[in-house]
């Protein structure tokens, strides 16, 4: 290995931004999980949604929510997974983190379209929602070419 590659070895440069964010990631995922979903089921609004003859019904709730509940629990998943990846420098990283930022993208697409599918008069990026993927879309912008060009990206991730 040249000098050159040696002194950009190691989670040093920009890839410190990226470690900062996948140790949060699935804290926040969790917090996601834990302010979003134990209401729905402790406060009536599961029955209202999933039941029929109620106003809010839609045969689509049930499997979106618990979609949602699974994919989100696999996201905190895989983000541990990152983490292990990241900080044993294992060669596997960046295309897992990839893999990950345009999965996030497609997600938030299509869960915004199956919501959008329940409830027609409302817009299919709300607020929150087009945050979310405005989010993801200029990390996935900043993030895949540099996994794909950096050199420093090569001179870690190599066991």
């Amino acid at each position: 290995m040249k000098q050159e590659d040696k002194n950009l070895e190691g989670l040093g440069g920009w890839l410190i931004l990226v470690g900062i964010g996948i140790v949060i990631t699935p804290l926040r995922l969790g917090a996601l999980l834990l302010k979003t979903f134990p209401p729905i089921f402790s406060g009536g609004i599961w029955e209202a949604l999933t039941t029929p003859g109620y106003e809010a019904y839609s045969p689509l709730w049930a499997p979106i929510l618990l979609s949602e509940i699974v994919i989100n629990t696999g996201l905190i998943l895989v983000s541990l997974y990152l983490l292990y990846l990241f900080f044993s420098k294992r060669r596997g990283f960046p295309k897992w983190y990839i893999g990950i930022l345009v999965f996030s993208l497609i997600f938030i697409v299509i869960d915004a379209w199956m919501v959008k599918l329940i409830m027609p008069n409302e817009p299919m990026f709300g607020p929150n929602t087009l945050k979310a993927f405005l989010q993801a879309l200029a990390a996935s912008l900043i993030w895949i070419p540099y996994m794909l060009i950096s050199k420093r990206v090569k001179a870690t991730f190599v066991n």
